[in-house]
Parts: structure tokens; C-alpha cells; sequence
């Protein structure tokens, strides 16, 4: 595997474990929080928190405009839909639905980016969407869920869209643009849901999830402004594991049998088919040389 991969992936393997922590500071909120609000206070402190580090780095300029004003607009309303679905289901439910991003990444990849993916990858693709359909239950919809799938696909589009910023531009003025762009479409996701409950205990917790959500979002940028999309995008399947952990060991959920079946067909084939090809490939010089020989 070359350097810059393993570099990328060892940068977002870091990076999913701020994700995950963000993930356990929402399901602190209080029971009568709002979405749209909680979302919108983010935001705000981000632009502060980051408003000393953009400044430092001598308040640096975009020339691709458009590509933050798409990341911040769909990031914004995957946000929103993450949080309403980590509110209301288990964490472990959340993050596997969540991680099937990388799936969307590695198609997403192939379709627009032009990205070569290889037969082992369709076929990861192929078994995690089956586990998608496991996990979700069409028998008995769970519209967080579907939530769930749309900040996936959300974050799909968000990751891919940083392969077209140059790997010279400040991720300062990234990560700003990200919020400040943002901002008027959750003012009009605040209207429709009601600025209401703002207390000092939803402040704390939206800087302490802000904190980890920007640390997430800076490892990203590095990582994927590094590498190709398809080669790193198996380690974001490690951020399901912090939840799951996460979710045991502070809020005492699990998931039970068919959703451990799920999971499984979404991450265990990304996982083990990769390996399974770098075997096949150290075997081939070897056939070849056994042919000549013979």
C-alpha cells in the first residue's frame, strides 16, 4: 500500500473517534431539545472557535466558492438529520446505517470522479446494501432511520466534493466556509421546527460536540485531499466501532441479532475482501514464475 494511504486512512481512523464522541455528546441533549436549534448554535460557536485559527493563518481566500457553497448546504441539512436520528435511535443503530457512506463514497466515486473500482469493491457495495435493507426492516420503516441514510448519503457527497479543492488551500477556510455558508438554510430549518428550549446546558453541550465535530472534519480534509476516495474509505468503518463501544459502555445499548447480521454485510465484506485481493495478488508473481519454470 503506498505511503500517502496509509497516512490518509491513519488520519481518519483518528479523525472517527472525535466522530464518535460527537456522536455521544447528542445523545446528551435534553429530551426536549430541537434539532434545527442545536444545529444552529453549532454553527455559530464554530465560526467563533474558528475565527482565531482562520485569522492566524492570514485570513486565507477560496477560489472554488461553489464547492463550499454545495459542501455546507448538504452538510447541513445531513446534519440535521443525523441529530434527529441519533435522538431517537440506539447509537449502534445510528452508526451502522451511518457507515454506509463509505458504500455511496466508492460508487458515488466511480460515477462522478471517475475513480477506478474494482470487482471486489462492487461486491462490498452489493453485501453492504443488503445490510442496509437488514438493518432498516422495510416491513417496519423507521423513518429516523431513513434520516439516518440521508445524512449518509449527504456525507458521501460532502467527502467526495473534497477531492475538487486543491490540497494547497487552508483547511481553516474550509472548515469556516463550511458553517458560515450553512447558516441561512438552518435559519429556515429553525423557523419551520421552532427556536425554542435554549438553555446553558444546550450551549455547553453544542461547543463540547462543536470540539469534537471540527477535530472530525479537519481530519477528513487532510485525509481525503491526500488520496483517492475508493482507497481510504474503508477507514471510516472504524468510527462504528468507537459507537458501538461507546454506546455500551455509557448508555448500555446494543444491537440484537438481525441488526448484528446488518451491520455484518455492511462492514465485514470492505473489511475482509480487500485482504482477500492483496493475498491474491502476492500469489500471482509467484504463479508466474512456477508457469516459466515449468
Amino acid at each position: 500500500m503506498k505511503t500517502n494511504v496509509m497516512i490518509a486512512m491513519a488520519i481518519l481512523i483518528f479523525g472517527n473517534l472525535f466522530s464518535a464522541l460527537y456522536d455521544v455528546s447528542v445523545k446528551w441533549l435534553p429530551e426536549d431539545s430541537n434539532a434545527a436549534t442545536f444545529l444552529l448554535l453549532r454553527q455559530l460557536l464554530s465560526v467563533i472557535m474558528l475565527l482565531p485559527l482562520w485569522i492566524y493563518a492570514k485570513k486565507p481566500t477560496t477560489q472554488h466558492f461553489k464547492v463550499h457553497f454545495f459542501r455546507s448546504n448538504t452538510g447541513a441539512l445531513g446534519a440535521v438529520c443525523l441529530i434527529m436520528g441519533l435522538m431517537a435511535l440506539p447509537m449502534a443503530t445510528v452508526s451502522s446505517l451511518f457507515f454506509s457512506a463509505p458504500l455511496m463514497i466508492v460508487l458515488m466515486g466511480s460515477l462522478f470522479l471517475k475513480e477506478k473500482v474494482t470487482p471486489l469493491q462492487w461486491a462490498a457495495t452489493i453485501l453492504g446494501f443488503i445490510g442496509i435493507l437488514i438493518l432498516l426492516r422495510p416491513s417496519e420503516i423507521n423513518w429516523f432511520g431513513i434520516a439516518v441514510l440521508i445524512s449518509a448519503f449527504t456525507f458521501a457527497l460532502n467527502q467526495l466534493a473534497l477531492r475538487k479543492l486543491p490540497e494547497t488551500e487552508n483547511p481553516s477556510v474550509t472548515l469556516m466556509l463550511y458553517n458560515v455558508l450553512s447558516i441561512p438554510l438552518t435559519l429556515v430549518m429553525v423557523l419551520v421546527q421552532g427556536f425554542e428550549n435554549v438553555s446553558w446546558q444546550l450551549i455547553g453541550i453544542a461547543a463540547l460536540s462543536n470540539s469534537f465535530l471540527l477535530a472530525y472534519h479537519w481530519a477528513c480534509v487532510l485525509a481525503y485531499r491526500k488520496a483517492e476516495a475508493s482507497q481510504i474509505a474503508i477507514a471510516e468503518y472504524t468510527g462504528l466501532l468507537f459507537c458501538v463501544l461507546f454506546g455500551w459502555l455509557l448508555f448500555d445499548e446494543w444491537l440484537d441479532g438481525l441488526s448484528w447480521l446488518g451491520a455484518s454485510f455492511i462492514v465485514l465484506p470492505s473489511l475482509v475482501l480487500p485482504w482477500f485481493a492483496m493475498k491474491l495478488n502476492k500469489l500471482k508473481p509467484k504463479k508466474i514464475i512456477e508457469q516459466k519454470a515449468g
